[in-house]
């Protein structure tokens, strides 16, 4: 598996913000051929995205979605619209979406499944409200992704992004949670979902105030497929330092 390393920017960066990003930030990931990299800007931007992007390997896509492909949803944006952009990501479940939104696990399934629908891959993000050991972290998480992808199909299940975000380790002044509770956490992860879909699991990646710093020792890590990173990467260099780490001869595989 190869890594995949990804940046959503929230609700950060203006259309004409994000292309001088994407002008700095391509030309700089042009010589990594050992790694899978993707960008999701706010809905305005994914246009921009899309313009930059289309010509390389870097995948685009979006921070949410709603559930229906059509509809009396004044103001939400459905799958449909955006597979029409191009976009092969889309993320769901992020914990600002569930705090501030009261977005539930069946409500997080159901746009799972318009995601895979429509043919993108879904970057589902999961995380404990506090910190817990390794064993009862796993269990909370378990439990979390068994109501979100209560709909999907196993052999679809390898099409799943999972991104492990602890919430205490997100947001200004967190830090990430260490190397090698991180990797515990995404073995035991990748093991539930191995069994579930009967072979191969989708990679489960790492998001939660991760830097220049920690990423080269969260890629060590066996069981690190990636990275997901959020306000670090508004600056395109500091992402690319992100991006462009050397990968361990493991691939941060088992």
């Amino acid at each position: 598996m190869r890594p995949l390393i990804g940046t959503s920017w929230k609700m950060n960066l203006t259309s004409s913000e994000a292309d001088a990003w994407l002008r700095t930030f391509v030309p700089l990931a042009a010589e990594w051929t050992d790694r899978d990299l993707f960008v999701l800007p706010p809905y305005p931007a994914i246009w921009v995205a899309r313009e930059h992007l289309r010509d390389t390997a870097i995948g685009w896509g979006a921070q949410d979605v709603h559930p229906a492909d059509s509809g009396a949803f004044t103001g939400s944006v459905s799958a449909p619209m955006l597979a029409d952009l191009g976009c092969r990501y889309v993320e769901v479940g992020h914990s600002e979406r569930r705090r501030l939104f009261g977005e539930t696990p069946e409500l997080i399934a159901a746009k799972v499944e318009a995601i895979l629908r429509w043919g993108m891959r879904p970057v589902l993000c999961i995380g404990e409200p506090e910190r817990r050991p390794v064993a009862e972290a796993t269990t909370f998480l378990v439990g979390d992704l068994e109501r979100c992808l209560a709909g999907v199909d196993p052999v679809d299940l390898p099409r799943v992004i999972v991104a492990y975000e602890p919430w205490w380790a997100i947001g200004e002044g967190s830090v990430a949670a260490d190397a090698a509770t991180v990797g515990d956490i995404h073995r035991s992860l990748a093991d539930w979902l191995g069994d579930r879909a009967g072979g191969s699991p989708g990679p489960v990646i790492y998001g939660g105030s991760v830097d220049a710093d920690s990423a080269p020792r969260l890629l060590a890590e066996p069981g690190v497929d990636g990275l997901f990173v959020g306000r670090y990467a508004l600056d395109p260099v500091n992402f690319a330092r992100i991006a462009g780490t050397p990968i361990p001869s493991s691939g941060g595989q088992p």
